[in-house]
């Protein structure tokens, strides 16, 4: 199988890394990639968010299967356009992609399909915002509605930062807290069967014990030794197969890859955001577990052939990944700095720890010097025998890594390696 994936980040490396691994799979192209993907796929440059160049490519190069990685080119009805130049995508359609592309049109499926979540209002003027912080009271949980990286979202006890917040949107999602440990659960979908892949935790804030500004992850863990074992039947059965049913009946089909982000409650599980793309830097670590070569189950969602794949293999190893990010991130990152230690890594620590690449990039052309070009550089990861072997591995590892002005947090999975 011929495949290209579309996009640069660490979730499009680990895509890509698993792709490399296939034995089904004989060539492998990313487009635009980076310094890491290089190593794995041959890259193209392409502007992403361009249809008509992304589908072009796709027909030059002969893919037989086109992944798209970020939320902003499925959004932009990238996968529409490879369709209909015959070719098979794994990614929504430009309509079904509004799942994640509008917090109040995915409220609206939700409730159409009895799937459970917060309670919200959709605001639009600074009264509504202001009656809809008062009915919910503190904390307040404000959320831009359309696309904005992973930090749309402000969750505050400080009512003029939520009016801050909302005041900076043209429209607003405002709904109640829900308390509880959040998970991500991913599922692959053709649009009528849902194949559900195991669930991870991330970690979303800044700094350690989960202090400082909303990021777009700095970590993650698979599994989550503490979650119900039923965990994943109970959403497939309440959250994922509701709303793919119901999409369908309206007439958009969701195909690829559904991500539902889940608040477990003390009256349940309830959706706090659906996604419909891999997540970052979930990814990493759920795709570190997959023993099941993923292109053919890629393939069998985007050509509707999902209920006749076996049952997906998993790996019993838990994995860990910890983002090294740049100086200042999330705020205007520094790029440039030189990184070093990579060799390293992939010397000492291959097979069980090994670094993937977000915002990297040769330095010109010396293809010796990799350096940032990003907010989150490197997203590093290992597995182990448990949680604890593996965030052994990932932090020996981290620490090989040389990137002047960084920053990563040290406590990713730590209460649950403890707890386990």
């Amino acid at each position: 199988m011929n495949v290209l994936v579309i996009g640069s980040g660490a979730r499009e490396h680990a895509l890509c890394r698993s792709l490399s691994l296939d034995p089904a799979v004989t060539a492998l192209h990313c487009a635009p990639g980076n310094a890491g993907i290089a190593e794995v796929a041959e890259l193209h440059q392409v502007d992403a968010l361009d249809g008509a160049a992304v589908s072009a490519l796709a027909v030059e190069l002969g893919a037989e299967l086109v992944i798209v990685g970020p939320e902003a080119p499925l959004v932009a009805g990238v996968a529409d356009a490879v369709r209909e130049a015959g070719i098979p995508v794994f990614g929504p359609s430009k309509e079904a992609a509004q799942l994640e592309g509008s917090k109040a049109f995915a409220k609206d499926v939700m409730a159409a399909a009895g799937v459970p979540t917060a309670r919200s209002y959709v605001c639009t003027t600074p009264e509504e915002v202001a009656e809809a912080l008062d009915a919910f009271g503190a904390p307040y949980v404000v959320k831009d509605d359309g696309l904005a990286a992973g930090k749309g979202v402000v969750v505050t006890d400080d009512l003029e930062a939520a009016a801050a917040h909302a005041a900076g949107c043209e429209r607003v999602v405002i709904e109640e807290f829900l308390d509880g440990p959040e998970v991500s659960l991913f599922a692959i979908t053709d649009g009528v069967s849902v194949v559900p892949l195991q669930p991870a935790q991330d970690f979303k804030r800044a700094l350690d014990g989960d202090e400082g500004p909303n990021t777009g992850g700095m970590g993650a863990y698979s599994p989550l030794p503490w979650a119900d074992p039923k965990l994943v039947e109970e959403v497939l059965e309440t959250v994922l197969q509701p709303t793919v049913d119901e999409m369908r009946h309206r007439g958009t089909p969701f195909s690829g890859l559904l991500y539902a982000g889940l608040a477990i409650t003390g009256r349940g599980v309830r959706v706090i955001e659906f996604n419909a793309r891999f997540g970052d830097p979930e990814t990493q670590v759920v795709l570190a577990r997959l023993k099941t070569p993923l292109a053919g189950v890629l393939k069998a969602a985007a050509t509707g052939d999902l209920a006749d794949l076996p049952a997906l293999r998993w790996s019993d190893d838990a994995a860990v990944t910890v983002v090294i990010a740049s100086h200042n991130y999330p705020g205007t990152p520094r790029t440039g700095d030189p990184i070093s230690g990579l060799a390293e890594v992939a010397a000492e620590d291959a097979p069980h720890a090994y670094v993937l690449h977000a915002g990297t990039k040769y330095d010109g052309d010396d293809r010796d010097t990799v350096v940032s070009a990003g907010g989150r550089v490197l997203s590093v990861t290992a597995t182990g025998t448990d949680l604890t072997e593996a965030r052994e591995r990932a932090y020996k590892a981290v620490e090989r890594i040389g990137l002047d002005g960084s920053q990563h947090r040290t406590d990713i999975a730590a209460k649950a390696a403890a707890d386990a």
